[in-house]
């Protein structure tokens, strides 16, 4: 099985979005269900319908959690010392040398991606061509328009 990499954070969140859909919406659906039920023809009933649409939805999202919580290897950086070196869950100080903008972003897994966060995903160019460097180097990221150098100023383990 691929074993997909994920911070300690997105983990935590992850569950706690599990535990929403198990302890409180899942309940609440079986209940709308069920007094919706009481009102008669099935058929024609609408909340019904609706009910059973959102119940459908939630089952379907505690399995994919589950299953993203079942083949994660969950990395938590702050218990890694901290050598200088661009790794998964590092948060980086970039310099774009064109312009001289300082950037700061993290790079996690796939599903805790947030460009407005300044998380960036594992799996995108600008993290792919970060990975393995260290303070002071200068990256070369291949972009849509064009190529971009970077300058990692600080790597932090936080």
């Amino acid at each position: 099985m691929n074993m997909t990499p994920m911070t300690k954070a997105g983990a935590e969140a992850l569950k706690a979005e599990l535990n929403d859909l198990k302890q409180v919406q899942r309940p609440r659906v079986v209940a709308a269900i069920a007094e919706a039920r009481e009102h008669g023809d099935l058929k024609e009933n609408a909340e019904y319908h609706a009910a059973r649409e959102q119940q459908g939805f939630i089952e379907g999202r505690i399995q994919e959690i589950e299953g993203k919580l079942g083949s994660a290897q969950i990395i938590d950086v702050t218990t890694i010392t901290n050598n200088g070196k661009v790794i998964f869950g590092s948060t980086l100080d970039l310099m774009n040398l064109d312009t001289e903008d300082e950037v700061c972003y993290q790079i996690v897994g796939d599903d805790e991606a947030d460009l407005k966060q300044n998380k960036i995903s594992v799996n995108s160019p600008i993290a792919r061509a970060l990975i393995g460097k260290e303070e002071g180097d200068v990256v070369v990221v291949k972009t849509p328009g064009g190529d971009v150098e970077y300058e990692v100023l600080e790597v932090k383990y936080i």
